[in-house]
C-alpha cells in the first residue's frame, strides 16, 4: 500500500500480487493523521475483502515534520555544542532572502540561547584533539536540560566531522543522565560533513521535528496493529528513496518535502514507460499547495540543501537566507501556496489574492458542505463548471455548488460590482499566473525552456487547469497519467529503496594514490552495506553510485562528480576540471584539487509491479455548460476510457473517480497505449 497524506485528501494506492492496482481518496484528519490513515486502511480491506494479515508492506510519505516547522509546533530543543560556538545558529551565513526590506525578520532560531550550552573541547580540522572533552562541562549541561524539560538535544562540536569521538561520548552520557524519553542526535551521524553551521543547523532540525515523528510513528503503528496490519512501514524520504520507520524516526530532517517526492518520482517513471519521455515538468496541485520539478534525461533534479520555514519555496537553488537549512539530499520541488482549498479574499485594498492560506480538509471549501465559510478555489471550478457541480470522488462527497456561487458573490464579486462568472474567470486567471511561477522557478529561472519540455499534470486539481498552464508558457504537450488524483501514492509503490552515505576526505586529490583511493572507496560501501544489510534490505540487485565532491585549493564549495575507484584518481581529477569548466566558464589545469567528500547512493530497486487498474466506480456524467476564457460553452462530460487513440477536439471535461481533467478549447486529447491522457495546445 501507498499512503500519500496532503493538505485535504489522503491518497491510498493498493497494488496486489498480481499487478492490478486499487485507488481511494479519503478525507485527511489533520488533528491525528494517523487515525484517518488507520480509518481509511479498515474501511478499504473491509470493502475489498482483503485478510489484513495479509498486507506485506506499507509506503508511506507525510508532511508532519514540514508542518512541525511551519507551525513551530517541535519539541523543546537544546544544543550542545563547542565553547565559543553557541551562536553560529544566529549568525547563520548573513544571506538575506529579500534585498530591500529593512523590516525584515529573520526566522528565529528553533533552540533559545538559554538552551545553547557550550562544553570546553576542540579537535582539529584532522581531527585531532587539541583540547580534551571537559565532562564535567556535559554533566551540568544535561542538569539545565533535565530541569527545564527538554525533550530533544543536538550535539554539534566543531570538526566533529573528522572525529566524532567526543560527540559520542557527550551522547553516552546525556542518555544516560536524561534517560531513554529524550530524543539525542548528534551532528557526526546526521551529516558528517565540513561547514559548521550547516551540520548544525541540520542536526538542530533533526532534533526539533525528532519526538513529534518518534509519536508520530508509534501511533501509527499502534492503530495499524489494532486493525490487524503488522506490515513493515516505509517512509518516503526528500531524496526520492524510502527507508525503514526506524531510521525515519533517527533520521527525521529527512522527512522534510517527504510528499512532493513521491509524486516527482512517479513521473520520472512515467517517463521511461509507453510514454517516451526523457524531459518533464511535473506539476502537482492539490488542496494546498502547487508544486513543480524538472524531470531532466530521466532523472529528477535535486539539490544537497533545503531551507524550511521561509514560508512557499522558490526553488532551494535560487533564494536562501529565509529559513532552516538541512543538508541533505532533497528533490529540488518549487512549491506555490494555490491549491483547491486556498482561500480566495480581497486584501486591506480590495485586490483578489488567493492562498497561501488554506480551508484544509475540515471545514474545505464552502462546496464540500462541512462548514467551511471562505470562497476557495475549488468554488471557484464549480462555479466556472470546470469540476462537478453534484459529486465528486465517485459520488462520496457531495457538492453543494449553489452555495460555492454564493461565497464567491457576497466575498468577491459582490464588494468588487462584479457578476460571479467574471469574477470566478478573474480568480482562475489569477492563480494560473501564481502557479506558474512555480513551474518558472524550476525552468526558465534556471536557463531552461519550458518549451522543451512535457508537463505531466495530476493531483486532485492538477489536470483541472493543467492547460491553462501550458497555454500560458507555451508548453505544447500534456500527459495525465492514470489514477492522476493519487499519482503520488502510485510514486510510492514505485519507489527504490535508497540510502545516502558520505565520507569526509579533505586531502589533496593529485597526492592519493591509486590503491589508497580504492580503499576510501571500499571504506564508504562496506559501511553502506552494512547499514542496509542491518534493516533487512537484499542487495543482489541493488545500485552503487559513488561520487565526489571536489574543488580548487582556497574554494569555498565544492562540485560534485561521478567517481570510479578503479584507474585511480588522475580520471576524477579530469572530470572536475570538466564540470568547473561547464559550470563557470573556465578551468585551472595548474590549481591542486582537493577532494572533499566521497559520496554512496545504494538503490534497490523497488518490488512492487503495477499491470492493470481496478474497475472505477460507476459515475454518473452528464453534459454541462462550462465558462471558458472566451465564452461559455456546453461540453461533453466523459470517462477517460471514452477517449481512443484518435485526436478529438475541446472542449471536453474528462472525469475520473480521483481527478477532472479539462480540454478547453483549441486543445485536442487523446489516450495513449498505457491509459495516460495526451492533450496538445494548437498553435503553441
Amino acid at each position: 500500500m501507498g499512503i500519500d497524506i496532503g493538505g485535504t485528501f489522503t491518497d491510498i494506492a493498493l497494488v496486489d500480487a498480481t499487478g492490478r492496482l486499487e485507488i481511494r481518496k479519503i478525507a485527511s484528519t489533520p488533528d491525528d493523521y494517523s487515525r484517518g490513515i488507520a480509518e481509511g486502511l479498515a474501511a478499504l480491506v473491509g470493502e475489498l475483502g482483503i485478510d489484513p494479515a495479509s498486507i506485506t508492506g506499507i509506503v508511506h510519505a507525510t508532511t508532519v515534520a514540514t508542518n512541525t516547522i511551519l507551525e513551530m509546533k517541535g519539541a523543546r530543543t537544546g544544543l550542545v555544542t563547542t565553547a565559543g560556538f553557541k551562536d553560529v545558529l544566529e549568525m547563520r551565513r548573513l544571506r538575506v532572502p529579500v534585498l530591500y526590506d529593512l523590516a525584515y525578520d529573520k526566522p528565529p532560531p528553533l533552540v533559545p540561547r538559554q538552551f545553547r550550552l557550550e562544553v570546553r573541547e576542540r579537535l582539529g580540522p584532522d581531527g585531532n584533539v587539541r583540547v580534551p572533552l571537559d565532562e564535567s562541562d556535559v554533566a551540568a549541561a544535561a542538569e539545565v536540560f533535565r530541569r527545564a524539560g527538554i525533550e530533544a538535544v543536538a550535539i554539534s562540536f566543531l570538526h566533529a566531522y573528522a572525529n566524532a569521538d567526543h560527540e559520542i561520548r557527550a551522547e553516552a552520557m546525556l542518555r544516560e543522565a536524561l534517560g531513554a524519553s529524550v530524543y539525542i542526535c548528534r551532528g557526526s551521524d546526521i551529516l558528517p560533513e565540513i561547514r559548521e553551521y550547516e551540520r548544525t543547523s541540520t542536526a538542530v532540525v533533526n532534533a526539533y521535528v525528532g519526538p513529534v515523528i518518534r509519536r508520530y510513528a508509534e501511533a501509527l503503528e499502534a492503530r495499524l496493529a489494532h486493525i490487524g496490519i503488522t506490515a513493515p512501514i516505509e517512509m518516503m524520504h526528500s531524496g526520492g528513496g524510502i527507508m525503514r520507520l526506524g531510521r525515519a524516526v533517527t533520521r527525521a530532517a529527512a522527512l522534510v518535502e517527504s510528499g512532493p517526492a513521491a509524486g516527482v518520482i512517479a513521473c520520472a517513471r512515467l517517463g521511461q514507460g509507453a510514454s517516451g519521455t526523457a524531459n518533464i515538468i511535473s506539476f502537482d496541485m492539490g488542496g494546498t499547495t502547487a508544486k513543480a520539478a524538472l524531470v531532466e534525461n530521466g532523472e529528477a533534479a535535486r539539490t544537497d540543501e533545503y531551507e524550511v520555514g521561509a514560508g512557499i519555496n522558490l526553488s532551494s537553488k535560487l533564494v536562501k537566507g529565509g529559513g532552516y537549512p538541512i543538508k541533505m539530499p532533497f528533490i529540488d520541488v518549487s512549491e506555490i501556496g494555490a491549491g483547491g482549498g486556498s482561500i480566495v479574499a480581497l486584501d486591506g485594498q480590495g485586490r483578489v489574492t488567493v492562498g497561501p492560506q488554506s480551508a484544509g480538509a475540515f471545514p474545505g471549501p464552502v462546496a464540500y458542505g462541512r462548514g467551511g465559510i471562505h470562497a476557495t478555489l475549488t468554488d471557484v471550478f464549480v462555479t466556472l463548471g470546470y469540476i462537478n457541480p453534484e459529486t465528486l470522488a465517485g459520488g462520496s462527497i457531495a457538492v453543494d455548488a449553489e452555495g460555492a456561487r454564493r461565497a464567491l458573490f457576497e466575498q468577491i464579486a459582490g464588494p468588487l460590482g462584479q457578476d460571479v462568472t467574471t469574477t470566478a474567470r478573474g480568480v482562475l486567471q489569477l492563480a494560473v499566473s501564481t502557479m506558474t511561477r512555480a513551474v518558472k522557478a524550476v525552468s526558465t529561472y534556471r536557463g531552461r525552456d519550458p518549451r522543451d519540455f512535457t508537463l505531466v499534470a495530476f493531483g486532485g486539481n492538477g489536470p483541472v487547469v493543467a492547460a491553462d498552464i501550458a497555454a500560458a508558457l507555451g508548453i505544447r504537450r500534456i500527459l495525465v497519467p492514470p489514477a492522476a488524483g493519487v499519482f503520488s501514492g502510485l510514486g510510492l509503490l514505485r519507489s527504490d529503496a535508497e540510502q545516502d552515505f558520505v565520507q569526509p576526505v579533505l586531502r589533496d586529490a593529485g597526492s592519493l594514490s591509486a590503491d589508497t583511493f580504492a580503499a576510501l572507496g571500499e571504506d564508504i560501501k562496506a559501511r553502506g552495506r552494512a547499514a542496509m544489510e542491518a534493516e533487512g534490505h537484499d542487495l543482489v540487485s541493488a545500485n552503487f553510485r559513488l561520487s565526489a565532491d571536489l574543488r580548487y585549493f582556497g574554494q569555498a564549495y565544492e562540485l560534485n562528480v561521478p567517481a570510479l575507484t578503479e584507474g585511480g584518481v588522475a580520471p576524477l581529477i579530469e572530470a572536475f576540471h570538466a564540470e568547473h569548466a561547464r559550470t563557470y566558464g573556465h578551468r585551472s589545469d595548474s590549481d591542486p584539487v582537493q577532494l572533499v567528500n566521497l559520496r554512496l547512493s545504494i538503490r534497490v530497486p523497488a518490488a512492487s509491479e503495477i499491470n492493470g487498474f481496478a474497475a472505477s466506480p460507476a459515475m454518473l456524467r452528464k453534459d454541462r455548460r462550462v465558462d471558458f476564457p472566451g465564452g461559455t460553452l456546453l461540453s461533453p462530460v466523459i470517462g477517460r476510457d471514452d477517449l481512443s487513440s484518435d485526436w478529438r477536439a475541446g472542449p471536453l471535461i474528462i472525469e475520473d473517480y480521483d481527478a477532472t481533467c479539462v480540454v478547453p478549447p483549441g486543445t485536442d486529447a487523446r489516450l495513449m497505449a498505457d491509459g495516460t491522457i495526451e492533450m496538445l495546445v494548437r498553435g503553441q
